[in-house]
């Protein structure tokens, strides 16, 4: 029915009831908090793996589109975060926008970025290794913004222990895939399914044990509808500001249209898979669930926006030649 979201939109969205119904508290909190840990660094195995050196060294040579990505998804996001925080915060409460800063800090997402850059016929290669970098570079880049735009190191009470941390649960993970790429490279592509399937069952992991965490100190009795619409409309107006200036800036500089595509997908994607083990790191347990909230929203938002804009970008030469047919009549 193409009224109703995608079956993983609807199994997140089961996951969040779940959790507000039957929350995990006590021994049970602790045994979810080490299973989502141990997923989600098999989930950073798993993509450590699967990316090709080939891959990484095709997209470098195009530095300043990696550039530009960088430079919106660590500058530009942040920069609207934080100045437009006089108008945005009155729209949701404070400890909310304290979430939507975090989401300025995030990296590009990788699976979608290059997804949507595949479907809408864009500069893949490139997109395979803004996307990657993104991720990598955010261990290191998104503990320190957090500590600049939030003014606070959080519970580990350093950037350079966030990082330690961070490091130790994605980074060293994806560095041992990635050198066990040789020997079962083959044996992840014939099992596609099982490897969607930790993609997949890892974020509803990790949003079941935030939720759990957040309802049990109380998240919906302190959060009001009015904040939930606020949150909707701030996260509608920074993806939509996103997207123009990243269109705008790629054709001001005369690039390709799929170079365009590259810059428009990559630029103005966050991560939820990177984000929500990052706010596990960064914040005490029970703020996470507040923290996460307008990561979880963005990330269903920018899915369905993309997916809209990857369409209409891959109907260009239908488009084109429509047009031509048209001129040619009227002439």
């Amino acid at each position: 029915m193409r009224w109703l979201p995608d079956r993983f939109t609807q199994a997140l969205i089961v996951t969040v009831v779940l959790a507000s119904l039957w929350p995990a508290s006590g021994r049970t909190a602790q045994i979810v908090e080490h299973a989502t840990t141990g997923i989600v660094s098999l989930l950073f195995f798993l993509h450590g793996a699967k990316l090709s050196r080939q891959a990484i060294v095709a997209g470098i040579s195009h530095w300043r589109l990696h550039g530009w990505i960088f430079t919106t998804t660590f500058v530009l996001f942040p920069l609207l975060g934080w100045a437009l925080r006089p108008v945005l915060e009155p729209l949701v409460s404070p400890q909310m926008y304290l979430g939507v800063l975090f989401l300025c800090t995030l990296p590009a997402t990788v699976q979608s970025a290059i997804a949507f850059t595949s479907m809408a016929r864009g500069n893949i290669p490139a997109a395979v290794c803004s996307a990657s970098a993104s991720t990598l570079l955010g261990i290191l880049v998104t503990p320190v913004l957090v500590s600049l735009l939030l003014h606070r190191n959080a519970a580990a009470g350093n950037a350079l222990h966030d990082i330690g941390r961070i490091a130790l649960q994605l980074l060293l993970p994806f560095a041992v895939g990635h050198l066990l790429r040789p020997w079962i490279a083959g044996f992840l592509q014939r099992r596609g399914a099982v490897v969607k399937l930790v993609d997949q069952g890892s974020i509803l992991f990790v949003v079941y044990s935030a939720f759990s965490a957040a309802v049990v100190s109380g998240l919906w009795q302190q959060t009001a509808w009015r904040d939930l619409a606020g949150l909707l409309l701030v996260n509608a107006l920074l993806l939509a500001l996103v997207l123009l200036a990243t269109t705008w800036l790629a054709r001001s500089l005369g690039w390709s249209k799929e170079d365009e595509i590259t810059l428009v997908f990559c630029g103005s994607k966050k991560s939820m898979v990177s984000g929500i083990p990052m706010a596990n790191v960064l914040f005490p347990a029970a703020s996470v669930g507040a923290v996460v909230l307008p990561l979880m929203l963005f990330h269903q938002m920018q899915l369905m926006v993309c997916a809209v804009l990857a369409q209409r970008y891959a109907r260009r030469p239908a488009l084109l030649a429509e047009q031509e047919a048209k001129a040619e009549a009227t002439a």
